[in-house]
């Protein structure tokens, strides 16, 4: 059964704690528990290990998407959105202040991170340092709580040191913590998290993994913790313990998801055996993700705000599914030595002249035209009959997770605006028609035509709010860890007994498993390790882990901070273009309000207070 709870610590210990399940929400005040009672008894010392838990999923909002989003639940798009995969529409978000240049240690950003994952630290430090006092615990029950604890501490220290490269760290309990400390070494913080895991490892009460429908699924097992060491270890190079590491996860009862690609990211499969480390949702105010919300369309159950996108560059990647690289000249010759403007007329809808389609006056025709013709469309190489085919088969036959992660030009999407659902296209010029023919997918730019994103969106009647869904946030899925094997392998120079773990994930989807043909063949170690980062970019596009991986490569700078980048059009033309002031972005400042609360902590070079 999937449970979430809340505790809110403050600092003198005065707390609220709750517990809810998915189909039912009791709530339970306890008002002003002091530190000594809350481990006086089992229940109270339970609730304060769930409130570790609850720390993965902060803040609320409600159905309409008012109130403070909480951190963890906003990792997907917000992270997702640093990689290659996802544009941000807004100029407001935070995302354009880092890809603009604009950020500097003032920024919410930096600060709302680190006091999230800090918080983390603090409440796990309260049970590592306390749960052995609580004689009504079993003893069993105990051991396993400290290495629940540990890992949860060794992640948001994870997260801390892979984004601001040495932090303080704090380890006892929050009324023994000295919040003076200086950072400690990047590689100090590594071993702590090392240590952490290995001691939840080595804990015989710690499971190895949970049956789905188990009242414990969504705590730590083994198969978490050796998956997030292993990835530990890719952080410092020591690629045999990676290895090892990862080969332990699977033997644990982990495995592929075997069915559709896209089902896989639904409420009814988030409990699969694919899913190594996820964050519990449910649909009730506070406790969902936003995913949703924040992805989806203006035709979406609630009306949703696609703040985010795919990155019309990063789209172009996808390969053909028989493993042939992309482009467009294949499909459409002379495209791209034409400019966005004038090859925006392959994206012209059908019926554009003679006798318009139903749900289109002739008046309509004529303005939807126009507006193709001012924006500079071609026209003369339009087809009133098959433009929209033309267009789609350069999107057919591609790898199959590009549709299953994106809405695509002239792709359809099942859509509820009022409760009533209507298959929808994404066709451009856009027409209004929410509740009539043609019923035209509509964004919040109506006029613009983006790669709208499909993963974690609800379709039809799905979701009843728009600004907490029920599904779960998965931070380590087995298609990761066999992803990380390989890399493991193949920095060894085991390039060839990596392979068979990159087409375990390749050939899921109905994709040319490599060295099955031609485009397929791997030419050597240099070769793969390009090979396995594609295709973790296309594996876990919009999940917010690629980003994590580009700062480990090392590549993050150069991959979305190139001529030419920026927040684009599926035609390529750029509306507004990204402008990082350097590489040093690609670690974090050290927010300027910590600086200010604690003297002992430096800046990470680059930034200026």
């Amino acid at each position: 059964m999937k449970r979430s709870y809340i505790i809110l610590f403050t600092v003198l210990f005065a707390i609220s704690l709750s517990s809810c399940r998915k189909e039912l929400l009791d709530t339970t005040p306890y008002s002003s528990v002091s530190s000594q009672n809350i481990w006086a008894t089992e229940n109270l010392a339970e609730l304060a290990m769930n409130g570790v838990y609850n720390a993965l999923l902060l803040g609320s909002c409600d159905d309409q998407g008012n109130g403070q989003a909480n951190f963890m639940g906003r990792d997907v798009f917000v992270f997702g959105s640093f990689d290659a995969s996802i544009s941000a529409r807004n100029n407001w978000s935070s995302t354009w202040e880092i890809m603009n240049g604009n950020a500097t240690p003032s920024s919410g950003m930096f600060s709302y991170a680190w006091k999230q994952f800090y918080e983390g630290v603090a409440r796990a430090n309260d049970v590592i340092g306390n749960i052995g006092s609580v004689e009504s615990m079993s003893v069993e029950k105990r051991a396993r709580y400290m290495a629940e604890a540990k890992f949860l501490r060794a992640f948001f220290y994870y997260r801390l040191n892979a984004l601001y490269r040495g932090v303080p760290l704090y380890t006892e309990p929050t009324e023994l913590a000295d919040y003076n400390k200086p950072r400690s070494s990047e590689a100090e913080v590594w071993s702590q998290i090392i240590n952490d895991l290995t001691d939840a490892i080595n804990e015989p009460n710690l499971p190895g993994k949970y049956a789905a429908g188990d009242g414990n699924y969504g705590r730590i097992t083994k198969g978490a913790a050796y998956a997030l060491r292993g990835k530990t270890y890719l952080w410092l190079k020591d690629y045999a313990k990676a290895e090892a590491d990862f080969k332990a996860v699977g033997p644990l009862g982990y495995n592929l998801f075997q069915g559709d690609y896209q089902q896989l990211f639904k409420e009814a499969n988030e409990q699969c055996d694919e899913m190594v480390f996820s964050i519990q949702c449910f649909e009730q105010s506070g406790y969902g993700n936003r995913m949703s919300f924040r992805y989806g369309s203006r035709l979406t159950r609630g009306s949703c705000w696609d703040d985010y996108f795919g990155s019309t560059d990063f789209i172009d990647t996808y390969e053909c599914i028989d493993g042939k690289p992309f482009n467009w000249e294949d499909f459409i010759p002379g495209y791209t030595s034409m400019t966005p403007e004038a090859r925006s007329v392959y994206f012209c809808r059908d019926h554009l002249n003679g006798t318009p389609v139903e749900g289109i006056t002739e008046a309509n025709q004529t303005t939807l035209r126009e507006f193709a013709v001012n924006y500079g469309a071609d026209m003369s190489k339009y087809l009133n009959e098959g433009n929209e085919a033309r267009l789609s088969a350069a999107y057919a036959n591609r790898d199959p997770r590009l549709q299953k992660t994106f809405v695509v030009p002239n792709a359809t999407y099942l859509g509820s605006p009022s409760g009533d659902e209507h298959l929808y296209t994404l066709r451009w010029p856009f027409f209004k028609s929410d509740e009539s023919e043609p019923f035209d997918l509509r964004s919040d730019d109506q006029t613009k035509l983006h790669y709208m994103v499909r993963k974690f969106v609800s379709e039809g009647n799905e979701l009843e709010f728009r600004a907490y869904s029920p599904i779960d946030v998965p931070i380590i899925r087995y298609a990761d860890v066999l992803l990380n094997l390989a890399e493991a392998l193949n920095e060894q120079g085991k390039t060839q007994e990596a392979i068979p773990y990159v087409n375990q994930v390749r050939e899921r989807v109905g994709l040319a498993a490599l060295g099955s043909n031609q485009y397929t063949q791997v030419s050597g170690q240099d070769n793969l390790r390009e090979r396995i980062r594609n295709e973790r970019r296309w594996e876990f596009a919009a999940e917010g882990v690629t980003y994590f991986d580009e700062l480990r490569w090392g590549t993050w700078f150069e991959t979305v901070n190139y001529p030419g980048n920026g927040r684009k059009e599926c035609t390529g033309k750029i509306l507004a273009p990204w402008s990082s002031k350097g590489d040093y972005y690609s670690v974090w400042a050290i927010p300027v309000t910590e600086r200010q609360l604690n003297s002992e902590l430096t800046q990470n070079p680059g930034w200026i207070d």
